[in-house]
Order: structure tokens, then sequence, then C-alpha cells
């Protein structure tokens, strides 16, 4: 009799239990399964003796405990249930009238957002997962917009090789390409030599550096597609130097097949020094003419903090002749240093090599830096220039105008 109340107990514990609380009959069942297990022991207890029967009373103070908290557990779950869907519910209400309020929200964070302490505990916390979302959001556009960039730029480079293939472009790049080497190698052999002056690295920052060699690396690309290209020169170069480093940076394995020469001697040892002309902007002596026959010098420098004399110094110390370009006589200019960077000194030097006119070559010169090419006397745009600076320091325009009635009453009278 007890094993048939024990496989009873199993049966009800394990299949009829669970189907129950699955179909919302557990209330109804557990009455049930316990008038069972009862009779089973009303009558074991009939068939036993006296001293074997069971307390009834403890039973079911038991067996109403049991059921009272399953009931609780059953009535709590179903009241939080409802309190989430109507939390939803207005939550989604808030949204639609344009609160701060984001689109998707989890069971954690809707039990959090219940659980806040105050109105504006709750407001805080929706505004913190409406911008939360709204950053997802955002990172989700700018890497679909990345995807598509990338895409963009892979079916470009696609269509590009595909141009590149083409016979009559590769052909025509190679032929350009050999011309513009064939020119280079004969200027290294019968070319006017222009000399880089590579020594001012200690002058300079690492910065300064990286934008010198930028510079050279163009004014070698300008002088490779020239009609009459010079024979360049690295003087003062030394190896593993930060020059050096950054040079393979750019050229990488063109480097050791450039057409120029690199030598770590000085150029006074190189050229006979009669023949040398230093360019520096602090010059006191104005170049007039392009010389053929000359060799001319530029320091590979660029000086943010703009160091004066420092080129010309080092010229006087070798005991060379200096030049500077003749600025003021062709261009109005403006206020600021007359430094010109190595690239535009290059294409300066072309020009004059190729045409000798001073006019097409100081085109090159920034527009910032001047006002236009004089085609006046000198005297007079120096005189309109006066009256240009009295304005901008802020003198009366009465002033300006008597200044300017004076030079006028003049002119007519001269004339």
């Amino acid at each position: 009799m007890q094993s048939a109340n024990v496989l009873l107990k199993k049966i009800v514990r394990s299949s009829v239990l669970p189907f129950a609380a699955q179909h919302g009959m557990k209330t109804d069942l557990f009455p049930l399964s316990r008038t069972l297990s009862l009779s089973l022991c009303q009558k074991q207890d009939n068939s036993c003796s006296a001293s074997e029967k069971l307390d009834l009373d403890a039973w079911k103070k038991v067996m109403k405990s049991g059921l009272q908290e399953e009931v609780s557990e059953i009535a709590s779950e179903r009241k939080e249930l409802s309190a989430l869907a109507a939390t939803r519910e207005t939550l989604e209400m808030w949204r639609l009238a344009g609160r701060s309020v984001p689109e998707h929200i989890s069971e954690e964070q809707l039990k959090t957002f219940m659980e806040c302490p105050s109105k504006s505990a709750k407001k805080k916390y929706l505004k913190y997962l409406h911008l939360k979302e709204l950053y997802k959001k955002n990172d989700k556009r700018k890497m679909d917009e990345k995807r598509e960039r990338r895409l963009e730029t892979q079916e470009q480079a696609s269509k590009t090789d595909e141009t590149r293939r083409n016979s009559f472009v590769c052909l025509w790049a190679n032929g350009m390409d050999r011309g513009y080497s064939w020119r280079v190698a004969q200027s290294m052999i019968f070319g006017q030599p222009l000399v880089f002056d590579m020594s001012y690295e200690k002058d300079m920052s690492v910065r300064e550096v990286v934008n010198t060699v930028r510079q050279i690396v163009l004014s070698e690309g300008c002088n490779r597609r020239s009609v009459d290209p010079f024979h360049i020169h690295f003087c003062n170069f030394k190896d593993d130097s930060l020059y050096h480093k950054e040079f393979i940076k750019h050229y990488r394995e063109a480097w050791s097949k450039l057409l120029i020469t690199v030598t770590d001697q000085c150029y006074t040892d190189v050229f006979p020094k009669d023949k040398l002309i230093y360019l520096t902007a602090d010059s006191p002596k104005v170049m007039k003419t392009f010389d053929h026959d000359k060799i001319y010098i530029i320091g590979s420098m660029v000086d943010r903090s703009i160091k004066t004399g420092v080129s010309l110094a080092r010229a006087k110390r070798l005991g060379l002749e200096t030049a500077a370009l003749p600025l003021e006589k062709y261009l109005l200019w403006n206020t600021g240093a007359k430094n010109l960077t190595l690239d535009q000194m290059m294409h300066i030097l072309l020009t004059l090599k190729d045409t000798g006119d001073w006019k097409k070559a100081l085109e090159f010169v920034p527009k910032r830096k001047y006002y236009g090419f004089v085609s006046k006397p000198v005297h007079e745009l120096k005189k309109n220039l006066n009256l240009i600076n009295r304005l901008k320091f802020g003198k009366t325009q009465e002033e300006a105008r008597k200044q300017f009635a004076k030079n006028y009453s003049k002119k007519l009278t001269q004339k």
C-alpha cells in the first residue's frame, strides 16, 4: 500500500501537475490530488496499528501553506505581467506624442524604469535610453555610409584598372615615362647642375624636415617633366639621416633608381667656387638675369619660425656669391616674408632657364603674397600703398583724401 501511494505521488508531481500549471488548472487540480493522497493514507491508517497513524492536522497545515504559496506566486506573476504591459502601452503613447522615448525597450529596462523612485528619475532614464538608441542608429548609419563609399571606391578602382589595362594607354604612359627618363639621363651628362644643400637638418624640427622632403619630391617631379631639366645634386647628404629616411618613405624601391647625384661631400669640393651662387632671400644682391653657366644652390630648409640669415651666414662662411630673386622689382609685394617653397623655386628657375621671362617665372609666387605686377613707376605705387596702409591702420578718410589731393596736384604740376 505504501509503494502504491509513493507511485501515485510521483505520477501526480511528474505529469499531472506540470500539465495543469501549463493550462491554468493547477489550483483546481491541487485539492483533487490532496484528497487522493489523504484517502490512500486513511486506508493505510485503518490497516495499520494505532501507533503508526498519521497526524492529519499537521498534514493539513503543510498542504494549505504550499497551496497558498503557489497561489500567491501565480497572482504576483499575473500582476507583474499586467503592470509591464500597462507601462509598455503608456510608453508607446508617450513616444507617439513626441516625447523622448526609445522605440525598442527590453523587459529589464522596463523593470528598472518602474523601479525609479521619482518622475524626474524616470524621465532621465527614458532620455538616456533614447539617446543611446540614437547613437546606435548614427553608428549604424555611418558604418553603412563607409561601406557604400568603400564599394564606390572599389568600383572606381576596378574601372581605372580596366582603363589601365588598355594597351594604348599603357603604351602611351610607358613611352612618356621613357621620354622623361631619357631627358633626365641626358641632363646628367650635358645639363646644368642644380644643388640642394642638405645640411640644415639640425636647424629644423622633425615636422619641418618632413615638409622639406615633400617639397623636394615635388621639385624632382617638376624637373623630370621639364623640357630641359636640371642635373640635381644632393650635397652634404648623410646616410641614415632623417632626410634619408623620409626619402625612402616616399620613393621606396625607386629611391635607388632616381636619376640624381647624391653625395656626402660639400658643393665647394665638387664644383669651383667662382661658379657657385647661393640663392637666399636675405641676400643684399638682387638677381637680374639667369646665368646658364652658373651653378645655383638652394637651401633644403623649411622654417616655420622664419629664421632669417641662416643660409646667408652659411654662404658667407664658405665665401660664396649670393643672390635673391627680384620680387620687389616685378611684384607689388604685400606684407610678409619673401621666402618661397622649394617646389616654387624649382618652377621659377625652370621657367627662367627656358624663357628668361621674369613675369612668367614669378607667376608661380603665391598670389596672396603680392597685390599685382609692377606696371607703373615704383614711387607712385609706394604712395598708393602708403594711402592703403593708412586706411588700414585707422586713419580718417579726410586725412587720406587730403594726402591723395596733394599727390594728385603734384602730378598735374609735373605734367
